[in-house]
């Protein structure tokens, strides 16, 4: 990096910014940069990661090194050490596995392979319906458990349709198949692809239930509140009570339930019920032999990143064991970790740092809102009142999760896993009928990411994300406005995109807005969506509109208020001498292109183009610039150039 914080190393001068601002600041490092073989993408966001993880080794080895370790320090050594302990592994084969098959087998009715289900899926296995709790949307000042659909090996539903994803379908069986030869479930070759045809034939069914990725991200038709007789009723064929007894949940805990997908529920039960039990017992060995696979043997280990890694992503090597150790760890009892990665990874001036740009963002959007031409007086003062209540998380949690719970055994790998599941189920459950708690986090501070919570109204950006080429202390200002700027003034706009603005200022899901307003807001973000309809993806794989709306909406946002946000931070100073030969609008525009420096795996584009709300990541910078008159103003665009859309057609929303 130079002393402003843009890498102009990578910069390629036969792209000129006016056509093409992402290929114009990431090409050179876009052509030479060959994806590691353990992964499907590779670029910003990994390689902070990457830094993240080997701070997070030193912490886990160094606890696993000690002689004597006391409490959580000893449980993240035991749990290390379980997952890194290959003799054993190897030297247990399939039996670990061996007493969930027989219970399976010895399920012969759909009753008793309920009561089978629950149990597999309290300890990680996976289920035809998967839960979580969370704030209910409708009334946020108490938890309730959302229930969602499940029940698929891949990852989404168009697979078992969509003839662009035929290859990978043809190759699902053939995994089945070894994969429930591998576990011990069949006696042989011929048994197992036998059996891997009835998981295929009862999934293309389960699949034929499922919402589709766009219907399953409205707020609205997702919001179905029961109660647990009310679903056995209207469900009947599928044991609910037996299965709740089954995941050994609290007296009571699911008695109320949100159904987000309700005409799958219902063909889940009919499904359960009406199918061969024979099916329903090779889909659950083959998903419990899949969910166990990680924890056990080297050649289950390979069969499984065989497909769900070659196949599905494009990745050509396993990750060394050593990073895989580390993610088990991070999963079990990341919050212990981050506490010490805190301590060692992220001084108190960083965080007053964030402080002051959260300041400057918040103030900037106030203004954005106040200035809306297309919004009325009553919505925005709505608005207002949301973002003011804003509650933004920096770095990490101000209290640290308990872990005393959790048994954890230096000798017992798989059983560590099943006992940290139940564990974190039981933590879960328990939050129902006590009060909110607004300190947890869903992150640990040494995640590269963040997030927005509507239920909370909360911004969140852990520690891990807080560093260049996002944010640098050291950096200039408009550097870091263009990188971390950027990404909070994304996260907020989340408040305000197309399910985000569903929300009022409490985290009640309710419609605040006027007619009018609304359907302002409406034509905008369906203007947005047939500009991203327009990108392609790889060969006739287009964008999803409609799927990324959310994140489109946030990316403009995002950037939009970054600016305003620099230049209230300005506060009215003369003009910066250029440094690196760019004025500070220019390398504002250049760091929020260089943090979306990413290189992707072709098997990547397709699984992303199908599943990811979120847009490919040129589109996440050409697509928003190309509707910011200051972009065009800054890089001295004439009229014409890709880059910049006719005043007529761009889209301003926040």
């Amino acid at each position: 990096m130079t002393r402003s914080g843009i890498d102009t190393s990578a910069l390629d001068p036969d792209v000129r910014p006016q056509d093409d601002l992402y290929a114009h600041v990431n090409g050179r490092w876009i052509a030479s940069h060959e994806i590691p073989a353990d992964r499907a993408m590779d670029g910003s966001f990994r390689a902070l990661h990457d830094q993240a993880e080997e701070q997070v080794r030193d912490i886990i080895t160094e606890a696993a090194g000690l002689d004597e370790p006391t409490g959580v320090q000893a449980q993240i050594g035991a749990l290390y050490a379980s997952f890194m302990d290959t003799a054993a592994v190897e030297a247990a084969g399939t039996a670990p596995l061996r007493p969930e098959l027989d219970a399976i087998a010895a399920a012969t009715t759909p009753a008793a392979l309920t009561e089978v289900l629950g149990g597999l899926q309290r300890t990680g296995a996976v289920s035809a319906t998967g839960f979580w709790v969370d704030n209910d949307a409708k009334d946020p000042e108490r938890y309730v458990v959302y229930l969602i659909q499940s029940g698929l090996g891949l990852p989404d539903e168009s697979y078992y349709r969509d003839d662009q994803y035929a290859e990978v379908l043809a190759a699902y069986r053939p995994h089945v198949a070894r994969m429930l030869l591998l576990g011990g479930w069949s006696a042989d070759a011929a048994a197992a692809d036998e059996a891997a045809g009835r998981v295929l034939a009862l999934e293309t069914k389960i699949a034929a239930g499922h919402w589709d990725v766009v219907a399953d991200r409205d707020a609205d038709r997702t919001y179905n509140p029961t109660t647990l007789t009310a679903l056995a009723s209207d469900a009947p064929g599928f044991d609910w009570v037996g299965w709740v007894r089954a995941l050994r949940a609290p007296e009571g805990s699911l008695d109320r339930l949100v159904v987000r997908e309700p005409s799958f529920a219902t063909e889940l039960a009919r499904l359960w019920s009406g199918e061969p039990v024979e099916d329903w017992q090779a889909w659950l060995a083959y998903h419990t032999v899949t969910a166990r696979a990680p924890f056990l043997s080297d050649a289950l280990v390979e069969a499984n990143f065989d497909f769900h890694g070659r196949t599905l992503t494009g990745a050509q090597e396993l990750r060394a064991r050593w990073k895989r150790g580390v993610s088990l760890v991070q999963g079990v009892l990341g919050e212990a970790v981050g506490e010490v990665y805190v301590a060692r990874h992220f001084p108190p001036a960083h965080k007053q740092r964030m402080e002051q740009l959260v300041g400057h963002l918040v103030e900037a959007y106030r203004e954005s809102i106040t200035a809306l031409d297309w919004m009325g007086e009553d919505t925005k003062a709505k608005a207002r009142a949301k973002l003011d209540a804003f509650t933004p998380k920096i770095g990490y949690p101000v209290k640290w999760r308990d872990y005393s719970a959790l048994e954890v055994r230096a000798d017992d790998l798989l059983g560590n896993v099943r006992r940290a599941s139940a564990v974190e189920q039981d933590r879960e459950l328990h939050k129902i009928g006590r009060p909110i708690d607004r300190d947890e986090w869903f992150m640990t501070p040494q995640t590269v990411n963040a997030y927005y919570n509507p239920g909370m109204n909360e911004i969140v950006f852990p520690a891990a994300i807080l560093q260049p080429p996002f944010f640098d202390p050291n950096a200039d200002d408009a550097v870091n406005y263009g990188g971390i700027g950027a990404v909070i003034g994304h996260e907020m706009t989340h408040g305000f995109d197309d399910q985000g603005r569903k929300f009022d200022a409490a985290g009640n899901l309710r419609n605040w807005w006027t007619a009018e307003d609304l359907k302002n807001f409406r034509d905008r973000a369906k203007a947005i969506v047939e500009q991203f309809d327009g990108y392609t993806i790889i060969d006739d794989l287009k964008v999803n509109g409609d799927l990324t709306t959310g994140e489109n909406i946030a990316d403009l946002g995002g950037v939009k208020i970054a600016l305003a946000a620099l230049e209230k931070a300005r506060d009215g100073k003369p003009e910066a001498p250029k440094i690196d030969g760019f004025d500070w609008k220019q390398r504002f525009f250049l760091s929020f292109a260089q943090i979306w420096r990413t290189n992707v795996r072709d098997e990547t584009k397709r699984l992303r183009g199908r599943i990811d709300p979120h847009s490919p990541p040129m589109y996440r910078v050409n697509g928003p610039l190309s509707n910011l008159p200051e972009f065009a103003e800054a890089f001295h665009c004439p009229e014409g150039c890709p880059m910049v859309r006719k005043p007529s057609a761009r889209v301003n929303i926040w």
